[in-house]
């Protein structure tokens, strides 16, 4: 196998790794921008593939590092992906963790605790229009997900119900 993409593999998910403040879902939007339209090591719908089957399999939702790195370079580039993925932020969590406890009191921690959450808020928003923009939406597709996730914020309806009665919709627009 070629150190060359082992090599792009780890520069590509390292630096997703120190930027994924609010999880995973944080870097989807740059994950898909480094791995279609920069590397080209794949299209947009097969990442939006990849990206469906990480999120349906047990896990965090950064297993879909581990799967490009897989059709990137086999066994051994899901190997340096999924380290690539997790070993500098984990390491950066742990001295982030170690400094807070130390600096209680701090006003800078207060500063860092306001100004971080929008940011994760905005990074999992960014990751949600660019999987949508991968997979080449319509615009019923785009409405149904509005709704969802409006249903799923402002009412206790539970999540398999919608997607239920949006799969029945979906088939009984496809008969017609």
């Amino acid at each position: 196998m070629s150190d060359n993409k082992l090599l792009a593999l780890a520069l590509v998910f390292a630096p997703l790794s120190l930027m994924s403040f609010g999880g995973g879902q944080a870097i989807i939007a740059d994950m898909q921008h480094q791995t279609v339209d920069i590397q080209q090591w794949m299209s947009g719908p097969r990442f939006v593939d990849m990206f469906a089957l990480s999120r349906a399999a047990p896990g965090p939702s950064t297993l879909i590092a581990a799967l490009i790195g897989w059709q990137v370079a086999g066994l051994l580039g899901a190997i340096v992906a999924t380290l690539a993925i997790y070993v500098p932020s984990s390491l950066a969590v742990y001295a982030a963790v170690r400094w807070w406890h130390v600096n209680a009191n701090s006003p800078w921690r207060n500063a860092l605790a306001r100004g971080l959450a929008p940011v994760a808020v905005g990074l999992v928003f960014a990751g949600a229009v660019a999987v949508l923009e991968a997979a080449q939406v319509n615009a019923l597709q785009i409405f149904t997900t509005t709704l969802a996730a409006g249903l799923l914020i402002t009412t206790r309806i539970s999540v398999y119900t919608i997607m239920a009665v949006a799969a029945l919709v979906f088939a009984a627009l496809a008969l017609v």
